[in-house]
């Protein structure tokens, strides 16, 4: 399979690269250049003229692009990025995307800090947070292409990524994953077979297995055969 990477030098992209290369096509796009073996392209996805020619001829597109703080570039690349990476994924017929982003797109403060047993499924409330707030536009945006158009979007939410081989000075949080737990997580992503899914947008908590039972990881699980290797015991038992 060809897999494009959007913003493949953001801080999950070279995992995903490790993850995906041993067995797949890789195009990899970012913002600046990129030094690698793999063919490359320089990439705004706020244009979509960019977007449209990194998509043209590849089979899966998986968006690690992000922009935080400032409104505008934030609003750019996590929301219009989203809508230039549908339309892009519509008129070159591919049918995979996997799309990433933080776990308060859906569980924003309100929820954050009351509810347990949180799952992805539940009715999405990002809060007022700039971050939040322009992934979550851009989750809906991806949502509502796949109600029109046959491509299957599976949504990853994230939140706080550690070096499975290196907890020094890391405290607890209950939406933790090992960088390469996470990168597995899109690997499964673009392998599973699309027949075997619910809807056309399904949503995944991607955390590794906690005792905390604020946020629940079972239907990556169920669906993606999600099996996350690095339980980081350290950080909630010192």
């Amino acid at each position: 399979m060809k897999v494009l990477i959007l913003g493949a030098q953001a801080r999950l992209g070279p995992h995903v690269i490790r993850a995906l290369e041993p067995a797949h096509e890789l195009r990899l796009t970012d913002i600046q250049p990129i030094e690698t073996p793999h063919e490359t392209l320089q990439t705004d996805v706020s244009v979509l003229a960019d977007v449209l020619r990194a998509t043209d001829g590849v089979d899966a597109i998986v968006n690690c692009s992000v922009l935080r703080p400032d409104r505008q570039l934030a609003f750019d690349v996590n929301t219009r990025g989203c809508y230039n990476i549908m339309q892009s994924a519509v008129k070159n017929g591919i049918q995979r995307v996997i799309n990433t982003g933080p776990h308060f797109a859906v569980a924003g403060s309100t929820y954050e800090k009351f509810d347990y047993e949180m799952n992805p499924d539940m009715p999405p409330h990002p809060g007022t947070n700039l971050y939040a707030l322009t992934k979550g536009i851009g989750q809906e945006i991806c949502k509502i292409f796949t109600r029109n158009h046959d491509i299957y979007v599976l949504c990853m939410l994230f939140y706080n990524f550690r070096e499975h081989d290196n907890l020094e000075g890391s405290r607890d949080h209950p939406f933790a994953v090992s960088w390469r737990d996470a990168a597995e997580a899109i690997r499964l992503g673009v392998e599973v077979d699309l027949g075997t899914l619910p809807s056309r947008c399904e949503i995944f908590n991607i955390f590794t297995d906690l005792p905390h039972q604020q946020f629940r990881n079972d239907k990556a699980k169920r669906l993606l055969g999600f099996s996350p290797r690095d339980r980081l015991e350290r950080i909630w038992h010192k």
